[in-house]
């Protein structure tokens, strides 16, 4: 038996579809209710008096009143914002109570794609050169090598990205910066891209720091420009586009993961992105501090752990057994 607490509170993006430009961001973030549902069930099977709870102006007295013992955070957008979501843990803190996952600053960094790459070459970590523009017809960085990739700087989730996202000259690639920057109207970040194979790694810290990785599968049509992650690929649910395979990261490369965890302020579990190119070289091309929490099929973090013996309910434990009764200042 473990010893879990009495009552969970499960939060989730209180997700509302004026609050995003298009339906792909909205889409992105509305499953956050849909697995709180099952980590609720689960969590139910095994004793706990769950509640799930928005992540909206209405959380602190909902908390206040509903008192739990722990806090599974799984807010990823606060009024459709991402970087937002730090607001979540700041409220959890100010309450004092202890919750799951990475916390305010952690969160905040993550929510700016530059400041999480800057921050990671300032430590020696290797990740694909890279630009931010703001205006369409900013200049483009002439150290930057074609093909290039484009991503929106704030949002995470795959939005925006489909076969054109890989630009191979200037006027497609303005093109793309034009369409994005006057529909999301946010910054983008240009990446140059690694053509290779794609890595996933999920960290889960504990006693010990673990790091599973695996790489991707792609079951792309043969018209497929590109082997990278699309949008539809990660959430078309009438068919599967990836699948992972065991990928036995090199000891020098789980070295720097790590560090990047500790330098990004993550904490509890995250996700890792890594293209590795025709050298053997791995460059870290996207973080995440709150990746889906799902069971094998439905999210990365159980299809890799799967792979290696981990049921989805043990991650659960491990992950509430953690934080139950831990120093809430240790956090």
């Amino acid at each position: 038996m473990h010893d879990l607490p009495n009552k969970i509170a499960i939060l989730y993006s209180d997700a509302k579809r004026e609050y995003f430009p298009t339906e792909q961001q909205f889409i992105s973030e509305i499953e956050g209710k849909q697995r709180s549902d099952e980590i609720g069930k689960i969590l139910e099977t095994m004793g706990v008096d769950v509640k799930l709870l928005p992540g909206n102006s209405s959380l602190s007295e909902a908390l206040k009143a509903y008192s739990p013992d722990l806090v599974i955070n799984l807010v990823d957008s606060v009024y459709g914002k991402e970087y937002l979501s730090a607001s979540t843990s700041a409220i959890l803190e100010l309450l004092n109570i202890q919750y799951t996952g990475t916390g305010m600053l952690g969160q905040a960094i993550n929510s700016n794609k530059f400041l999480t790459k800057n921050l990671l070459e300032q430590y020696g970590i290797t990740t694909p050169k890279y630009q931010l523009i703001s205006e369409e017809n900013e200049p483009i960085d002439h150290v930057l090598d074609y093909p290039l990739m484009v991503k929106l700087n704030e949002v995470h989730g795959s939005v925006a990205i489909d076969e054109d996202s890989v630009c191979l000259d200037e006027k497609s690639l303005r093109k793309k910066i034009q369409g994005l920057i006057r529909t999301y109207k946010q910054p983008l970040l240009l990446e140059e891209f690694i053509v290779g194979r794609e890595i996933t790694v999920i960290v889960f810290e504990g006693v010990h720091t673990k790091v599973y990785a695996a790489e991707k599968i792609f079951k792309k049509s043969e018209d497929s420009k590109y082997k990278i992650v699309t949008f539809d690929d990660n959430w078309n649910d009438d068919f599967d586009t990836i699948t992972y395979v065991k990928y036995e990261l090199p000891i020098n490369i789980k070295d720097n993961i790590k560090e990047a965890f500790q330098v990004l302020k993550m904490e509890d579990y995250a996700k890792f992105d890594i293209r590795l190119d025709e050298s053997g070289r791995h460059h870290i091309i996207d973080c995440n501090t709150n990746p889906t929490l799902g069971q094998k099929d439905h999210a990365a973090i159980g299809s890799i752990t799967h792979l290696y013996g981990i049921s989805f309910n043990e991650l659960l434990i491990r992950l509430i057994t953690a934080n139950y009764k831990k120093d809430f200042y240790d956090k």
